[in-house]
């Protein structure tokens, strides 16, 4: 098997991940670097696992919305699992939720002679509107530095609300609320512009983004290439599942506990169906990105279960492969070609987002 990978009981969250090229063994995921220390154990469950990609239902944190108070990022990312089934490659696992009462079965796969993880969590017996989605940090201590590049970009703006509190010790860079039509040009606070195709970045700041890029033929990705360790990363999605996706900059700007200033070089490729991290009220309320026609929530309804696919795979790098301009389908998997030309065909199972 050329995937393995660890879930923790507690979170379900999915790391380490270990995916193997040739004779290479790749590590594209972050761990919180509190993670199994006696520090961890007064925080709450998310942080305390903190690592690889999580399933969030609802996505991100806000106040109650008509009694219910999830936990940050949900129940899904705070809550233990019972696995179920667990075979080499395969693993499926089960969630009861409280808050609002329904089930999550969990299924991540690999596949024999595969560089990816295919993940599917199936939502039973709920209903009522939700956000939710996955969120996978990307390590860039480990791998280097990275080129970032997503499907075309429909709508792309920085948050639109403050991030973080000097007050509080914590700091971001870009311009709150701005718009943007290209990564390579994004305002910065003091008046400047930024290049989020590059990264790491900005040292000393927390920031955040959110970006919808529906493709024509309901297939959309983003790209890490990683050309010291020779490798890309990728992530493929069907946008009426998974709308948008929240790049998450998390470089050092949040000096409070338990952060603590360490956590460096890490980035949130965070796929969604949400109104940024703002949580389940503000995704249901009307809002900017509502109003343009973008989905910020899934509406469940009473007796139809409901199935989120993610895909998520690593691919060899060829020398001089800049950043993947674009990501299509092939007979046999996905063709990743770069600015300058160059070109990856890679195996996997398109048809499973489908």
């Amino acid at each position: 098997m050329n995937v393995t990978f660890d879930i923790t009981k507690t979170g379900g969250q999915l790391g380490p991940v270990k995916f193997r090229i040739g004779r290479q063994k790749i590590e594209p995921f972050h761990t919180a670097p509190w993670c199994g220390k006696p520090e961890a154990k007064k925080l709450i469950p998310l942080l305390r696992e903190l690592r690889g990609d999580f399933f969030c239902a609802p996505f991100g944190d806000g106040p109650a919305w008509r009694g219910e108070a999830h936990p940050p990022h949900g129940e899904s990312a705070n809550s233990d699992w019972k696995v179920t089934s667990s075979e080499p490659g395969r693993l499926v696992a089960t969630l009861q939720t409280r808050v609002r009462p329904g089930k999550i079965t969990k299924i991540i796969e690999a596949r024999t002679g595969e560089t990816n993880l295919y993940q599917a969590h199936v939502l039973e017996g709920y209903q009522g509107g939700m956000c939710l989605g996955h969120h996978a940090m990307l390590d860039f201590n480990r791998n280097g530095p990275g080129r970032i590049s997503t499907s075309k970009l429909r709508l792309a703006q920085v948050l639109p609300a403050p991030f973080e509190n000097p007050a509080q010790g914590g700091y971001s860079s870009l311009k709150q609320g701005a718009w943007f039509r290209q990564l390579n040009s994004v305002p910065m606070a003091d008046g400047t512009k930024t290049d989020l195709t590059n990264y790491p970045a900005r040292d000393g700041f927390e920031d955040l983004v959110m970006l919808h890029h529906k493709d024509a033929d309901d297939f959309a990705w983003a790209a890490v290439v990683f050309p010291e360790k020779k490798f890309v990363w990728f992530s493929l999605k069907n946008p009426v599942y998974l709308a948008s996706t929240v790049l998450w900059h998390s470089n050092g700007g949040r000096h409070y506990a338990p952060w603590n200033g360490r956590h460096r070089g890490v980035l949130g490729v965070e796929d969604v169906t949400a109104y940024f991290h703002l949580g389940l009220a503000a995704s249901l309320a009307d809002n900017p990105w509502k109003e343009k026609g973008v989905p910020t929530a899934h509406t469940f309804a009473r007796g139809k279960n409901s199935r989120i696919p993610y895909i998520m795979g690593v691919a060899p790098l060829p020398d001089g492969f800049d950043i993947v301009s674009t990501i299509q389908r092939t007979a046999t998997g996905i063709r990743l070609t770069a600015a300058n030309g160059k070109q990856i065909d890679h195996a996997v199972d398109t048809t499973f987002i489908q």
